[in-house]
């Protein structure tokens, strides 16, 4: 199955349901092209994401996300991979100039893809910027080797992106627009003022 640019949204819409904590790609939004990089803001405004969609067995698809706060969340996802939703893996991550073995990664199921979802400290996005590579293994099981080609521009985009969530203006209430001393109904009896 080939997935085109068009269902990414349902598909990082279904990814944030599965995995706590993941921001949603807004629905809305075109992805903005950057060579085989995709990037989409989130729906939540916390942050956005970068896609990039391999052609191979499986059409092995690479999401990651970065929140304002500075936190990530790397998804993979391949049409041929048993991997149950919640299953919790060990999953050795490789970059060019270091890597992360036995690091924890948790199996979601989106838009009929089985894959896994992870998150590294917040350095992380540097270092995928600055690898040519990531490889995944399964202790001595290879899972993917992926080109990051132009992942440098791309991430540098994505921060871009998330800089300009964190300069958007926070949403208001109703009730928080409302002066503090001023009563919800204030011509209710006195007893029933409620601020």
């Amino acid at each position: 199955m080939t997935i085109n640019r068009s269902h990414l949204a349902a598909l990082v819409l279904s990814l944030a349901t599965l995995s706590a904590g993941a921001p949603v790609v807004a629905a809305d939004v075109p992805g903005k092209a950057l060579g085989d990089w995709t990037l989409a803001p989130s729906e939540d405004g916390q942050g956005c994401f970068l896609t990039r969609i391999y052609d191979r067995p499986g059409d092995t698809t690479l999401l990651l996300g970065l929140d304002r706060d500075g936190s990530n969340h790397l998804t993979v996802l391949n049409d041929n991979w048993s991997i149950k939703p919640r299953e919790k893996l060990s999953l050795d991550f490789r970059l060019t100039s270091g890597g992360y073995p036995r690091h924890f990664a948790v199996g979601l199921e989106a838009d009929g893809k089985r894959g896994f979802v992870s998150s590294f400290e917040t350095a992380f996005p540097t270092y995928l910027a600055k690898s040519q590579r990531l490889d995944i293994a399964r202790g001595d099981v290879p899972v993917e080797r992926l080109s990051l080609d132009g992942s440098g521009a791309a991430i540098a985009a994505l921060r871009q992106c998330v800089a300009a969530r964190k300069l958007a203006p926070a949403k208001t209430s109703r009730m928080t627009q409302a002066a503090d001393d001023i009563p919800r109904d204030p011509f209710a009896k006195r007893g029933g003022r409620d601020r």
